[in-house]
């Protein structure tokens, strides 16, 4: 009994641990793993803006193709840039070495990320940057307090000048009608290219993928899950009459 407490113990151990360290509030986050357009742009945003430091080395190209409907050449002209093959990982080519004197540690692989961290915190610390002088790169992020990444999504977010409102919901004013908090960003340090809305979408669609590839049977998984309980429905009506015979006689 007490190997077997111990057992669960350090099998929840991690969860307790992440859960502890998780006191900054953060957006609500719901994936969708049949939205392929939402997938599609993920998969472009994470190429451009991500793999350039981290990598999804447990996943293949070929198969995030096919998951997300994309033509294998297509795949291959667009979101290939090492000069890999659309069957090998998805390894970036930055050398480890070089990641660590560049940001003072390696930048993490990213397949399992949101089974990590969760959905909630990737999508909410992809927008918690902002201006910090204090900091050797310039910024800073409220989710993850003096992190060693740079915001690499500046040109299309803009830098915010003070803290974002993150894990703050948007309300309306009744009289006025005015949609407070509708930008998780009050002041511009930089203006982006894109609006505050067109920048969250983007996040959500980059979040999107993220989670797909940290969980890309879970539609498949959901699906069969559906027909084992309808299984184990109709099989436990005959096992409930066999009993029944079986006992019948019993005083």
């Amino acid at each position: 009994m007490r190997k077997l407490i111990l057992g669960l113990f350090i099998a929840i151990l991690p969860a307790l641990s992440l859960a502890a360290g998780s006191s900054v509030p953060l957006d609500e986050f719901e994936a969708d793993h049949s939205d392929d357009a939402s997938l599609q742009r993920g998969a472009a945003l994470f190429t451009n803006y991500c793999m350039g430091c981290h990598s999804m080395e447990f996943a293949r190209y070929k198969r995030v193709a096919e998951d997300l409907d994309i033509p294998d050449e297509l795949y291959e002209e667009n979101l290939i840039f090492t000069g890999a093959k659309i069957g090998e990982l998805m390894k970036n080519s930055m050398k480890k070495e070089m990641a660590a004197d560049w940001f003072g540690a390696p930048p993490p692989d990213l397949t399992l990320e949101t089974r990590l961290r969760g959905e909630a915190w990737v999508y909410s610390y992809l927008r918690g940057f902002y201006k910090d002088e204090s900091r050797p790169l310039g910024v800073n992020n409220v989710v993850f307090p003096n992190v060693g990444m740079p915001h690499v999504m500046v040109s299309m977010q803009g830098l915010c000048a003070v803290k974002p409102k993150i894990g703050v919901e948007a309300s309306v004013e009744p009289l006025s009608g005015n949609i407070n908090n509708a930008d998780v960003c009050p002041e511009y340090a930089i203006e982006g290219t894109m609006s505050g809305a067109e920048f969250d979408q983007a996040m959500y669609d980059l979040t999107n993928f993220m989670s797909y590839m940290g969980d890309p049977v879970k539609l498949e998984r959901e699906r069969l899950g559906i027909f084992v309980l309808i299984f184990v429905a109709i099989f436990f009506v005959f096992a409930y009459l066999l009993n029944r015979e079986y006992w019948k006689d019993v005083h």
